[in-house]
């Protein structure tokens, strides 16, 4: 029993020391701050006895109050000794004749307890070093100074009695080192790529932190750098800094992945998060969006030609006259919650936007045959890419489907089968069709999809980097540049990786570089109709207005337009509308604008016309969201 106790207790040491990973290879050793500290204990003896003879058949510790578990009698008994116990029935006195000898089974009695104190080793969190910019205020979006700015190093020891003693790097290469916790570096004008960084600080527990990174770029605008006369510029420096440290403004979306800057000034309208929620404010008249208000009964369009609608799904050209103050509000009622996530996520909100625009006009519900679901028109495979590329968002959604332990695995090397229930409990979650609700939508559930779709943006712009790199072994930022990048990633978006991949090892093998033009023009044949939905979300209106799609107008429908739709309209009259088979809704299933056709398995073969346009289309199957 002396040794069982022994072997329990502990001794004092405060001294720190450093571990390291083991069974490692000495280049891939990762370094653990660690201390050691005491802790009281009190060890508790119980007793396993046998109600026959009072035989004691086990001795053991606990270290906690209360009875012993069942699991504890087991890993300290056996097995067939802790069933004796648990199944024992209380001792009845009166069926042994008073001698508790005569009941069967087992019971547990407290000895006593063993004060002690053990030694614990302690992981503790290591230095970190912060950047920032002084001798400037940065004005975003276009992070411009008016003096020529100082690059800040901030070091952060989270240990009492212990404080960051050094902070050094290199700057492109040239060394620096500052003996404080604080460290200002005046920088330097940097060509259009930056120059990198590489800094760490140095602690007093006698360790250092991780080795950190940065890209900083700093231009000057203006000709009041000419020394050849004077100028009456302003003085503006044009700063940007990509590093996980980065404590200033938030930076372009995606460009830490990237590893790319955009544009001086800024990025395009479309990609930007305006300052107000009201920038975000539209009023296009869509087509499917009218025809599903007015054909759930939200909109009064009877005195209209067919009731408003064409083919049941989309309105004609009354119908969206109509139906256009409904129209402009539900648009627009999304506005807080696509702001809300941009800020959240660091996903443009004009871009979320526009895509919804583009995908299902603010209509949330699903097609059947279609099978893509919610504002961004969800596919299984478009969820298999939110799961795989977004480990963050992964891991808080996998929980709510599958196990703690089966999460912990990753997406990747769960079972095929948990992998099926994920994407399927995905895009069910972005679908807001409910049949008992007005209009056949759950607005709350809808809203709530909108951070879904964000992180999606953030899993394609993921998989666009690794694409990137697998094909040219570079950083994208030293092949492409930001704007492009963002229209590889709408391509990845909605026609899939397999066309993205393939168009760029075409286009880097005869160029050598990653340009919108180069890359668009080597697409297949079967992803060229992603060429028209980027150029819908980025060009038109420079993405102020999302325009989903070219038959669409804006604001009301003048009469010469109106009389012009409908000379079309009698025009075409061997036009067929798609056949949908919509879910039981009252809102009478979900358009479709997108028109993201086809090569599901048993879906239906496109065919020109199924898209549901007013107009014909351009045929081109462009399989949403695949991976």
């Amino acid at each position: 029993m002396v040794g069982l106790i022994a072997g329990l207790l502990g001794g004092l040491s405060l001294w720190p020391s450093v571990a390291y990973a083991e069974d490692q290879p000495e280049e891939e050793e990762e370094y653990h701050r660690m201390t050691t500290i005491v802790v009281d204990y009190v060890a508790h003896e119980w007793w396993l006895v046998r109600w026959k003879d009072n035989e004691i058949t086990c001795r053991f510790l606990v270290e906690h109050t209360g009875l012993p578990t069942a699991d504890e009698v087991e890993t300290w008994c056996g097995v067939s000794k802790a069933r004796e116990w648990t199944n024992a029935k209380p001792c009845n006195l009166t069926d042994s004749g008073g001698d508790v000898n005569q009941c069967p089974g087992a019971y547990v009695s407290y000895f006593q307890g063993y004060p002690g104190e053990r030694t614990i080793d302690v992981e503790l969190p290591l230095p970190q070093v912060w950047l920032a910019i002084s001798n400037c205020e940065l004005n975003p979006p276009e992070n411009t100074c008016t003096s020529l700015p100082n690059l800040r190093f901030i070091g952060e020891e989270p240990l009492a009695n212990e404080a960051v003693i050094r902070i050094q790097g290199t700057i492109d290469g040239v060394p620096f080192s500052c003996p404080s916790d604080l460290c200002d570096l005046p920088l330097r004008p940097t060509g259009s790529n930056g120059v990198q960084i590489e800094f760490w600080a140095d602690s007093s527990f006698g360790d250092a932190s991780e080795i950190y990174t940065a890209l900083v770029r700093l231009q000057p605008w203006g000709d009041f750098t000419n020394p050849e006369g004077r100028a009456n510029d302003q003085h503006l420096w044009y700063v940007d800094v990509i590093s996980s440290q980065w404590r200033g403004t938030q930076p372009a979306s995606c460009s830490e992945t990237w590893q790319v800057f955009p544009e001086i000034g800024g990025p395009p309208p479309w990609l930007l998060t305006p300052p107000d929620v009201g920038e975000l404010y539209t009023n296009v008249s869509f087509y499917y969006l009218a025809g599903m208000l007015i054909s759930s009964g939200q909109v009064d369009a009877s005195f209209c030609p067919d009731g408003g609608l064409n083919r049941d799904l989309v309105a004609n050209a009354c119908g969206v006259q109509e139906a256009y103050a409904q129209v402009v509000d539900w648009q627009n009622m999304f506005n807080e919650e696509i702001m809300a996530s941009a800020v959240e996520s660091g996903v443009p909100a004009q871009l979320l936007k526009n895509v919804f625009s583009r995908e299902s006009q603010f209509w949330p519900g699903i097609y059947k045959n279609y099978q893509e679901a919610g504002l961004g028109q969800l596919t299984e495979n478009g969820a298999d890419t939110v799961l795989l590329w977004n480990p963050s968002f992964f891991h808080q959604f996998c929980p709510l489907v599958l196990s703690s332990e089966r999460c912990d695995l990753g997406f990747g090397n769960i079972s095929a089968e948990d992998q099926a229930m994920l994407r399927g409990a995905l895009v069910t979650k972005v679908n807001s069709t409910c049949p008992e609700c007005p209009v056949g939508i759950d607005l709350s559930q809808a809203n709530f999809s909108v951070r879904i779709f964000a992180e999606g943006m953030i899993a394609n712009c993921e998989q666009v980097g690794k694409i990137i790199r697998n094909v040219t072994s570079k950083d994208p930022g030293q092949i492409s540049n930001y704007e492009d990048l963002w229209r590889f990633t709408l391509v990845n978006y909605n026609a899939g990786s397999g066309c993205l991949s393939n168009a760029i090892q075409l286009a880097y093998r005869q160029f050598g570089y990653l340009n919108w033009e180069n890359v668009s023009s080597r697409l297949e044949p079967g992803c060229i109709g992603a060429i028209e939905y980027v150029d819908d979300i980025t060009f038109i209106a420079s993405g102020v207005e999302p325009t989903p799609t070219s038959w669409v107008q804006f604001a009301t429908p003048d009469s010469a337009q109106l009389t012009a739709m409908a000379t079309m309209a009698t025009m075409q009259p061997t036009f067929v509308f798609p056949t949908i088979t919509p879910l039981p809704t009252t809102s009478q299933g979900t358009p479709q604008p997108t028109a993201t056709l086809g090569n599901y398995p048993g879906g239906p073969t496109p065919t020109p016309g199924d898209s549901g346009y007013p107009e014909w289309p351009t045929p081109g199957p462009t399989d949403s969201n695949y991976p």
